[in-house]
C-alpha cells in the first residue's frame, strides 16, 4: 500500500469512529497524527494512553518520522526546496533566492513598511512558471486585519503578464475575526491543499487577534501556548505540502534599548524560535523600503533596498 494512500483507519487501534474524532480535531493525515502528542490523541480520540502511544508510533513509522537520515540526505532535500521570487532581484538575493517552501518566513515592521504589499506580490508570483521565479501554484490568504485588496493583485498580475481575473481565481481568501477562527482556517487550509496545488499560505497578520484577545501578564502563558500550537500547524502545513508560509507581524518599541533601533517584533520567544527566517522591513525615502535579515539559520545579517511601485515589488532603478 502506498504511503500517500494510507488512511487513518489503516492504523492499528483506529476504527471509523475514532478516525472521525481525530479528523474533527484537525488530524486529517497520517503525518499530522505522527506529530501529535500522546495527551492530544488521548483527549481528542477518547482512548487510553497505551492505545494513543501505539497509534502515534505506527503513524511515525509510516510517515518516516521515526528514523535518522544523513546530512547528505538533508542536503538533497534542501536542493529540492522551491523558491518564490519577490519581484526584486536584490530582495531575492537577500533571501537566498526568494521565499522558500517548507519554511515559515516572517516579515515584521511598522505600518506602511511593505509587509502586506509583499504578501500580495507573493500570491501573484507563486502562479508564475519556475523559469520566471514561480511554482505554478495557487495561494491561500488568511486576512486578520482586512488588508487584502483584489485591485492590487490585479495590477500586480497584469504587470507580470498574468490574466488578472485568473490570478484572482487562484487565490483562496478568508477574513478571520478571532484566534479560534484563525487556527481553524489553517486546519482547513490543509484540506484545501489536498485538493488544489497550493504552494503558498499567507497570514496577514499573525499576531493581531492574539494581541487583542490576550491582554495582561496573567494571560500571557495561555496566549503563548495557543500561539505555539498555531505555529506548529503552519510548519506542518509547509512541510507536508511543500509550500511556503509567509506571515506578517506587528512591532513594538523595546524600552530597554538606549542606543540603536528599539523596534522589536511581538510574539516573544515562541514566535522568535518558530519562524524559519525573520525579515525586518522599514521605510526609507519613498518609494524605497529597506529589508534586513533579522534572524535565519542560513542567511547572513545584511540589508537590501527595494521599491513599491504601481506594478508591485521591484528593484530600485539606478
Amino acid at each position: 500500500m502506498s504511503k500517500d494512500k494510507i488512511e487513518l483507519e489503516d492504523l492499528p487501534g483506529i476504527g471509523r469512529a475514532t478516525a472521525e474524532k481525530l479528523r474533527s480535531a484537525g488530524f486529517k493525515t497520517v503525518r499530522s497524527l505522527a506529530m501529535a502528542s500522546i495527551d492530544e490523541v488521548c483527549t481528542m480520540a477518547e482512548v487510553g494512553e497505551a492505545t494513543a502511544r501505539k497509534i502515534i508510533e505506527a503513524a511515525r513509522e509510516l510517515s518516516g518520522l521515526d528514523r535518522f537520515i544523513t546530512g547528505e540526505e538533508v542536503l538533497e532535500m534542501r536542493q529540492r526546496v522551491g523558491k518564490i521570487t519577490t519581484g526584486s532581484k536584490k530582495l531575492d538575493e537577500l533571501l537566498g533566492g526568494g521565499v522558500e517552501t517548507r519554511a515559515v518566513t516572517e516579515a515584521f515592521g511598522e505600518f506602511g513598511s511593505g509587509k502586506t504589499q509583499l504578501g500580495h506580490q507573493l500570491c501573484v508570483n507563486v502562479q508564475l512558471k519556475p523559469e520566471m521565479g514561480g511554482l505554478e501554484g495557487k495561494a491561500i490568504y488568511i486576512d486578520t486585519e482586512g488588508t487584502f485588496r483584489s485591485e492590487r493583485v490585479s495590477d500586480m498580475a497584469a504587470a507580470v503578464g498574468l490574466d488578472p481575473r485568473e490570478a484572482l481565481r487562484n487565490i483562496f481568501y478568508v477574513r478571520v475575526f478571532n484566534t479560534d477562527q484563525q487556527i481553524a482556517m489553517v486546519k482547513k487550509a490543509e484540506e484545501l491543499a489536498e485538493k488544489e496545488p497550493v504552494r503558498l499560505v499567507v497570514v496577514d497578520s499573525l499576531m493581531a487577534h492574539f494581541r487583542a484577545e490576550y491582554i495582561g501578564r496573567e494571560m500571557l502563558a495561555e496566549r503563548q501556548q495557543k500561539l505555539n500550537r498555531h505555529l506548529m500547524d503552519l510548519h506542518l502545513l509547509a512541510d507536508s505540502f511543500d509550500l511556503a508560509v509567509y506571515i506578517t507581524n506587528q512591532v513594538q518599541a523595546d524600552p530597554s534599548m538606549f542606543f540603536g533601533d528599539p523596534t522589536r517584533p511581538i510574539g516573544g520567544h515562541v514566535l522568535g524560535h518558530a519562524a524559519t527566517t525573520r525579515i525586518y522591513l522599514r521605510k526609507s525615502k519613498a518609494p524605497r523600503r529597506i529589508a534586513r535579515i533579522y534572524d535565519s539559520p542560513l542567511l547572513p545579517e545584511r540589508e537590501a533596498v527595494f521599491v513599491i511601485t504601481v506594478d508591485g515589488i521591484r528593484d530600485l532603478e539606478a
